[in-house]
Formats: C-alpha cells, structure tokens, sequence
C-alpha cells in the first residue's frame, strides 16, 4: 500500500495534477471509472479479462487518491467497515443469502 501511494503521489506531482484532485473530482471519477469496468460486462457472461483488469485498475488508482487526499489509509478504512460489517452480517444469519442486514 506504501508503496502504491508513493508511486502515484510521485506521478502525480511531476505532472502538477494535485490541483485538480478534490475528493469531489476523485470521487467523480472513481465513479466514471466504475462505469467503465462495469460496462466491459454489459451483454453478459463473456468478457475481455484484460480489459476489466484495465478498468480496475483505474478505479483502485482514483480511490487510492482519495484515501490520500482524504489522509486515509486504504488498508484502515477497509478493515475497520470490514469490522462493522461483520456486526451487521452475523455468520449465523447471513451465510450462503444475499439478504440485507436489516431483514435478517
């Protein structure tokens, strides 16, 4: 993770970008980005894996912006929701459904 968000500030900071990234923008385009990997799936079962891998790439490249922009760690972030979530989706009750956690 340390190493990716040196990479990146790194890139970004040659190219004088940082002005443009607000969490507003970087959240704007982790959305258009998902956009992007979702329509490599749009008519069905058959996809270009290296093309979704492109796509996902670009997603985790703008949302490991944010989390820096935000001054966040990724791996953080996602363990603690990970921690809630387990409260919220009990094995006991949630294994093999796909039921939201308030009709549990």
């Amino acid at each position: 993770e340390e190493q990716v968000l040196a990479v990146l500030g790194e890139f970004v900071r040659e190219r004088d970008w940082e002005k443009f990234h607000s969490p507003e923008n970087l959240s704007k385009s982790v959305v258009i980005e998902s956009a992007e990997l979702l329509e490599v799936f749009q008519w069905g079962g058959e996809f270009d894996r290296d093309q979704a891998i492109q796509e996902l790439a670009d997603v985790l490249t703008y949302c490991y912006l944010l989390a820096a922009r935000l001054e966040v760690s990724p791996q953080a972030i996602i363990l603690t929701k990970l921690a809630e979530t387990r409260i919220k989706y009990p094995v006991d009750k949630s294994s093999g459904v796909s039921t939201k956690y308030d009709r549990l």
